[in-house]
């Protein structure tokens, strides 16, 4: 049995959730989201969710957990929420925005604009001797680990000063530069 799959998600106050033949759908205070799903089936009793399936085939045993996980990402966004921070590390790095364009100067010879998903909130901290800072709302996590990968990619951080887009928080691998 998956560890992950046969654990119930428990819904929380305020929380609706529906589901139909092949549909989940659940409603919140932050918004609504569905999501489809094969081979399992889900199952609402007592303000729980179940996820089961019928046999141990490899692939059913794969989406068991996968679709486990991916509700309980719905119930906590719609709930809740998540949030991302994208901290722009560079002499002359800059971010600012315009309600949903986002303005990168990341050492480019032309900036960069981003027009982000109205589902997701973005705001912009700059703060004199800090490096500035991205910072991505979301009910919908997969969107923001989208929107939030892809401003990463335009200027990924080099093992060498640290230099580019990281989230904060992250780890960087440094490597030794050359010795003299």
């Amino acid at each position: 049995m998956s560890r992950i799959g046969k654990n119930p998600i428990s819904i929380p106050a305020g929380v609706t959730v529906e589901v139909n033949d092949t549909t989940v759908t659940v409603k919140g205070k932050l918004g609504q989201l569905s999501q489809d799903y094969t081979n399992v089936t889900v199952k609402v009793e007592e303000g729980q969710i179940l996820v089961e399936r019928s046999s141990d085939s490899k692939e059913q045993r794969a989406q068991h957990g996968l679709y486990r996980a991916l509700i309980s990402n719905m119930v906590v966004g719609v709930s809740e929420g998540f949030t991302k921070e994208l901290e722009l590390v560079g002499v002359g790095y800059r971010a600012s925005n315009q309600g949903q364009k986002l303005d990168l100067a990341l050492g480019f010879s032309h900036n960069i604009v981003l027009e982000v998903a109205p589902e997701v909130k973005l705001e912009t901290i700059s703060e004199k001797g800090k490096n500035p800072i991205v910072k991505l709302t979301s009910h919908d996590k997969q969107l923001l680990g989208l929107i939030s990968a892809k401003i990463r990619g335009f200027r990924k951080p080099e093992p060498y000063k640290g230099k580019g887009v990281k989230f904060v928080g992250e780890v960087l691998r440094r490597k030794a530069g050359k010795s003299a």
